[in-house]
C-alpha cells in the first residue's frame, strides 16, 4: 500500500525509530546548543546593519551619521532583552517562554496572543532566514538569480529532513557552518580595526557613489525615517526567546546552561552587530533600497550586500579567500538560522496541542524523538511564503519583527507578575532583593519592548506588516475554536454515573457481493458474536447476478437469511442506508452491528482496484448512531507475501499479531 511504498524512502532520510527511553541522549550541551538555539541572532548580523543603512538612505547621504546612534539603542535594547530572557530560563525550567509565562501569570487570553505572535514569527524566520541566505548567494553567483525560489524551497526541504532526523544530530550538522560564520566575521572585524589603526582604512566599492533622497528629509520626516532605520534595525532582536522556549532540550543543569548560553549568544552578537555597523561606516558603503537612486555608478551595476562589502573592503577585493569565506558561511547561517525556528516552532506547537489550543497530534514526538508535524507545517508554510513574495527578503522582511516584539513584552510583562508573587512569599531580605532586582529587569524589558512595538507597528505597517496583524487575531481565534471542538467532545464523552446501559437487541448485517472466501469468513464471525439477529444483505445492481447468487445461497444450504434490496439506479450505499435506517426507526434503541468484508493488499496500486464501495459505505456508516461498523479483512497473495518477506527480516517492519484461520 502507498505507507508500505513510503516506507523505506522514509528510512533512508528520517533514520530508524528511536525508544522513548533514548529521549535522555538527544538532550544538548552548550555548544550543540549555540547552533541550534542561536543561529537566528547570530545571522542577524548579516542583515541588521544593511536594514539599518538602507532605510536612512531614503534621505540620501545627509542622514548616515545616525547610524551609530541607531545601532547604539538597538545593541541596548538587546542587552534589556537578553538579561530579561535569563531570568525566563530560571524560572520557567519546562520551557514555553513567552506562552508559558503569560500562561501562568497573565491569563489564558494573553498567552495565546503571545503564542500567535509567536508562531507566525516563526514561520517568518524561516522565510527571511533562507531568502536572505540565498541572496547571499546570488551576491557570490549572480547567475543563479532568477532561482531564487527554487533555490530557497529547496533549502526549506533540507532542513526539514535534517531535523526530522533529531535535535542532535541537526546540532552537530549547523555547528559547523554557525562557528565558522562567527570566526571569519570575527576575523573581518579584527583586521578591518586594525587597518584603521594603522592608517589603512577600508573603503568600500560603493564609497564614490552618492544617492539621491527619495524626498524632502527635514523635520517630522527625519524622526519618521530614524524610526524605520530603529525598527529595520531590530531584526537583531529575533530568534532570542528561542533559547527559553527550549530549556528542557538542554542537559543538566538545565536553566543554568540555558542561561549561560544566552549570555554567550549576547555577547557574541553586541560584538559582531557593533563591529559590522562601524566597518561599514568607515569604508563608507552607500546602498539604497532602490538601486535606480544610486548615482555615480557605471552601467549594469548591481548593489552587493553590505556584509559582501565590508568583506571585500577589508579583504582585498572580490576575489580573496577571506571575500568567499565570508560569503560562504555568511549565506550558510543565514539558511541555518531558520534552524531557530525549526526547534521553536514544534517545541511551542507540542505545547498548545497539549493543552488543547492546537491539533493534540503536534503533542507527540515522531520515530526520532522531534515533533516531527510541527516541522513539515512549519516547512509548508515558510514554502508557500517563499512562493508568494518571490524569495524576496526586502518584501518579507517588512512583515518581520511584529511578532517577535509581541512576544517580548507579554512575556516579560508576566515575569513582573512572577516576581511580584515571589515577592509577597520571600520572606528574607536577601531574597527579597535579589527578587526586586529581577523584577526591576523585567519590568525595564517591559516597558522597552512594548515602546519598541508601537513603533514597528506605526513604521511598517503601510509597508507589510497589516498582514501580521490580521495574521495573528486570525491565529489566536483558530486556537480558540480549536480549544473549543475539545471541550464540546470531553463533554460529550464523559461518562454518565449509571455507565452505558447493554443494549436489548443486536441486529448484525453481513454484507454479501459475492459468496467467496472473505464472505464466509464474515459470516463465520458474525455468527460467533451471537447477535439477537443476523441477515446477510446483497444489492441488486444486476438482477442476472443476484438471482445467480440467490440460487448458490440455497444450494450451499447457508443457515443465514439473505435480504436482496433493490436498487434501480445501480447504486449500492443508497439501499444499504436506508436498510440500516429502517432498523433504527424501528428499535431505536438497539444496534445494528455491519460487517463488511474487505480485501487487505500488499501494494500500494492495488488498493486502487479494490474495497472502493467498502470505504464508501464505511464513510457513510460512521455518521450513524447506533451502528456498529466491523471490518473482517481477507489477506490477499500479495498481502501475504509481504508480510512474510517482514517476518523473515528482509524488509523493515512491525511486530505482528495472531493471523485469522483461513478455514473460519
Amino acid at each position: 500500500m502507498i505507507v508500505k511504498a513510503l516506507e523505506l524512502p522514509k528510512r533512508f532520510l528520517v533514520g530508524r525509530p528511536l525508544r522513548s527511553e533514548r529521549l535522555g541522549e538527544t538532550l544538548l550541551p552548550k555548544k550543540l546548543a549555540l547552533p541550534v538555539f542561536c543561529s537566528d541572532p547570530l545571522s542577524s548580523n548579516a542583515y541588521a546593519t544593511e536594514e539599518i543603512l538602507l532605510m536612512l538612505s531614503l534621505g540620501g547621504l545627509t542622514l548616515l551619521h545616525l547610524t551609530p546612534w541607531v545601532a547604539a539603542v538597538v545593541v541596548a535594547l538587546l542587552i534589556v532583552v537578553v538579561l530579561s530572557y535569563r531570568q525566563t530560563c530560571h524560572a520557567y525550567p519546562n520551557g514555553g517562554g513567552a506562552y508559558a509565562v503569560s500562561r501562568a501569570n497573565l491569563g489564558t487570553n494573553a498567552s495565546l496572543v503571545a503564542a500567535s505572535a509567536l508562531l507566525v514569527d516563526y514561520v517568518l524566520t524561516v522565510a527571511v532566514s533562507v531568502a536572505a541566505g540565498v541572496q547571499n548567494i546570488i551576491s557570490a553567483v549572480p547567475p543563479l538569480g532568477p532561482h531564487a525560489v527554487l533555490v530557497s524551497i529547496g533549502m526549506i526541504a533540507i532542513l526539514a529532513v535534517v531535523n526530522l532526523r533529531g535535535i542532535k544530530e541537526s546540532g552537530t550538522a549547523f555547528a559547523i557552518p554557525t562557528y565558522g560564520f562567527i570566526v571569519v566575521v570575527l576575523t573581518m572585524i579584527a583586521l578591518g580595526l586594525f587597518r584603521i589603526l594603522t592608517g589603512s582604512t577600508p573603503r568600500a566599492e560603493s564609497a564614490s557613489y552618492g544617492i539621491a533622497p527619495a524626498g524632502n528629509a527635514g523635520g517630522l520626516l527625519v524622526v519618521l525615517i530614524a524610526m524605520r532605520a530603529f525598527a529595520s534595525g531590530c531584526t537583531a532582536l529575533t530568534g532570542v526567546e528561542a533559547v527559553s522556549n527550549g530549556v528542557p532540550n538542554f542537559k543538566p543543569p538545565k536553566s543554568r546552561n540555558a542561561a549561560a548560553t544566552l549570555a554567550i549568544m549576547g555577547t557574541i552578537t553586541v560584538v559582531m552587530f557593533a563591529g559590522i555597523t562601524a566597518l561599514a561606516l568607515t569604508s563608507h558603503v552607500h546602498v539604497a533600497d532602490d538601486p535606480a537612486r544610486i548615482t555615480g555608478a557605471p552601467a549594469g551595476y548591481q548593489q552587493r550586500t553590505v556584509i559582501a562589502q565590508v568583506a571585500g573592503s577589508v579583504f582585498g577585493g572580490y576575489h580573496s579567500i577571506g571575500f568567499f569565506a565570508v560569503q560562504l558561511f555568511t549565506a550558510a547561517i543565514l539558511v541555518l538560522a531558520a534552524n531557530t525556528a525549526f526547534n521553536g516552532f514544534p517545541i511551542l506547537a507540542s505545547l498548545l496541542g497539549h493543552d488543547g489550543f492546537l491539533p493534540r497530534q503536534f503533542s507527540r514526538r515522531g520515530d526520532r524523538l522531534v515533533f516531527s508535524n510541527g516541522i513539515v507545517i512549519l516547512s509548508a508554510l515558510a514554502g508557500l511564503l517563499i512562493w508568494v513574495f518571490h524569495a524576496s527578503t526586502t518584501r518579507l522582511i517588512q512583515l518581520y519583527i511584529i511578532g517577535v516584539f509581541v512576544s517580548f513584552t507579554l512575556s516579560q510583562a508576566g515575569m513582573v507578575v512572577h516576581w511580584s508573587r515571589k515577592l509577597q512569599e520571600a520572606p528574607l531580605s536577601v531574597v527579597r532583593r535579589a527578587i526586586m532586582r529581577s523584577r526591576a529587569i523585567n519590568a525595564l524589558g517591559a516597558v522597552f519592548t512594548a515602546v519598541v512595538l508601537v513603533v514597528v507597528l506605526i513604521t511598517k505597517f503601510t509597508h507589510g506588516a497589516w498582514i501580521v496583524v490580521l495574521a495573528m487575531p486570525s491565529v489566536f481565534l483558530l486556537m480558540k475554536g480549536i480549544r473549543r471542538h475539545y471541550d464540546r467532545v470531553a463533554a460529550e464523552l464523559r461518562p454518565s454515573p449509571g455507565g452505558v446501559t447493554l443494549p436489548a437487541r443486536v441486529f448484525a448485517i453481513v454484507l454479501v457481493s459475492k459468496l467467496h472466501e472473505p464472505t464466509l469468513r464474515a459470516l463465520a464471525y458474525a455468527r460467533a458474536t451471537r447477535p439477537t439477529s443476523l441477515t446477510a444483505v446483497t444489492v441488486a445492481t444486476d438482477q442476472e447476478a443476484s438471482d445467480g447468487l440467490l440460487l448458490e445461497w440455497t444450494e450451499r444450504d447457508i443457515p443465514v437469511p439473505l435480504k436482496v434490496l433493490s436498487s434501480p439506479y445501480r447504486d449500492v450505499t443508497g439501499p444499504v442506508l436506508g436498510y440500516v435506517k429502517d432498523i433504527r426507526r424501528t428499535s431505536p434503541r438497539d444496534l445494528v452491528a455491519v460487517f463488511i468484508p474487505e480485501y487487505v493488499v500488499g501494494h500500494w496500486w492495488e488498493a486502487l482496484l479494490h474495497n472502493q464501495s467498502a470505504l464508501r459505505l464505511k464513510a457513510r456508516l460512521l455518521f450513524q448512531p447506533g451502528v456498529m461498523v466491523i471490518n473482517v479483512p481477507w489477506q490477499l497473495g500479495s498481502a501475504a507475501s509481504l508480510e512474510a518477506r517482514r517476518v523473515d527480516g528482509l524488509l523493515p517492519g512491525h511486530p505482528t499479531g495472531p493471523r485469522l484461520d483461513r478455514s473460519a
